[in-house]
């Protein structure tokens, strides 16, 4: 039975990061070097020696490799504390597609791998991409079974060509995992694969940096060609011929992160309109008071509840070593249509300050409508659910993995 109740050691580190991104990340939300199309680089070192030196740096990671080894319920609590700056995650070595990539590794890797990797990505020293997603009209996206991008195998490894876009980070990442449909020395088809590399190795281009709504990334969004890159066996990521599946162990978890990041986010924008409601006076009294306004801080406490609560529980779901498939993808579409809607009302209550860089709302606002596409559209999940629900009967979702 889940336990809704928090140890006193979760607690305690709550209130640390609390007070930590309050005091020592939220004054840099105006500094220039996060005002532009992406997070510039050395903005993300000074946050991370200052939590670093706090003793915050990467709570999710692996302690055998410098993480704090929280589990998904405890860091569901510490995401959500963390994430009430734009800079939070960022701050604390937390932020996609890095803390994706961690948990893919600790998992997936072999121990020489984890012993390059880890400890270079977990202590901020690297950065690191995660390459699955092609071009905008052909190619892996939603569906990766469509992968594009091929890997062909020779006696000392493959030689990997391709297209990828919408790939985070890229610019001035270390580590890249790259996703391709393998092509055994004998021309047959293996499926799709996970690959190491660098981004510096020869043979990878960047062709262009996107212009995105949002710019809460280090790095940006790019469009790569991979043109006859060499991998060398040991740089095979898992089991040849099992990307897609491998893939699940980064995904599933990935999108539920992203709940709880954008959860902190999420109420940072309710408090800043229930703070405004309760000053600003029109019509008689305080703008709060107002039904229209005081009905739209109710609405947004309740999602911001449900939305705790379906976090939490699919969070407990993998602690207890199920997949978390059903739950994770319906906190997916809940969260992210919850919290689009939770911003714009916050915005709303607002008024004209609320377009305006005069709070961080607006940015807020603009970075969080990605979220309803990233990891996954909600079409594509309910898809998927609905799917389920149809082949397996009404309670098909209600089972265990």
């Amino acid at each position: 039975m889940i336990d809704f109740s928090l140890p006193a050691s979760v607690v305690d580190l709550r209130d640390r990061v609390s007070a930590f991104v309050h005091e020592h990340v939220a004054p840099f939300e105006d500094d220039p070097r996060c005002n532009g199309d992406f997070i510039d680089d050395t903005l993300r070192r000074e946050l991370n020696a200052k939590a670093k030196e706090a003793g915050l740096l990467a709570p999710h990671a692996p302690k055998a490799y410098g993480g704090l080894g929280l589990d998904h319920r405890d860091c569901a609590v510490v995401f959500e504390a963390a994430c009430w700056s734009t800079l939070g995650a960022l701050a604390l070595n937390i932020a996609a597609p890095d803390e994706g990539n961690i948990n893919l590794l600790s998992k997936v890797a072999t121990e020489t791998q984890k012993a390059k990797w880890l400890p270079r990505l977990i202590s901020a020293e690297s950065r690191s991409v995660f390459s699955m997603t092609e071009t905008s009209t052909n190619g892996a996206g939603s569906d990766p079974s469509h992968l594009l991008t091929e890997a062909h195998e020779t006696d000392q490894g493959y030689i990997i060509s391709g297209r990828k876009y919408m790939i985070s980070g890229a610019a001035g990442g270390d580590l890249n995992i790259i996703m391709a449909r393998t092509i055994s020395s004998a021309g047959v088809d293996l499926g799709a694969t996970m690959f190491l590399t660098t981004m510096d190795a020869p043979g990878i281009r960047i062709d262009r940096m996107l212009h995105t709504l949002d710019t809460n990334q280090v790095g940006g969004h790019a469009e790569i060609t991979y043109e006859n890159l060499f991998v060398p066996r040991e740089d095979v990521l898992g089991e040849v011929g099992h990307g897609l599946r491998n893939a699940q162990v980064r995904l599933g978890p990935a999108r539920l992160t992203h709940c709880m990041r954008w959860l902190g986010l999420a109420g940072r924008a309710h408090a800043i309109a229930s703070a405004h409601a309760q000053q600003r006076y029109a019509f008689g009294k305080h703008i709060g008071q107002h039904q229209g306004v005081g009905f739209m801080l109710a609405d947004n406490e309740i999602a911001l509840h449900h939305a705790r609560v379906a976090i939490w529980h699919a969070a407990w779901l993998l602690d207890q070593g199920e997949h978390g498939r059903n739950e994770t993808s319906m906190c997916k579409v809940f969260c992210s249509e919850a919290f689009g809607q939770i911003v714009d009302r916050s915005l709303q209550v607002l008024g004209a300050i609320g377009v305006t860089r005069d709070t961080v709302v607006e940015r807020i606002y603009r970075d969080i409508r990605p979220f309803r596409i990233y990891d996954g559209p909600s079409e594509v999940h309910r898809h998927a659910l609905a799917n389920r629900i149809y082949t397996g009967g009404p309670f098909a979702l209600r089972r265990p993995a």
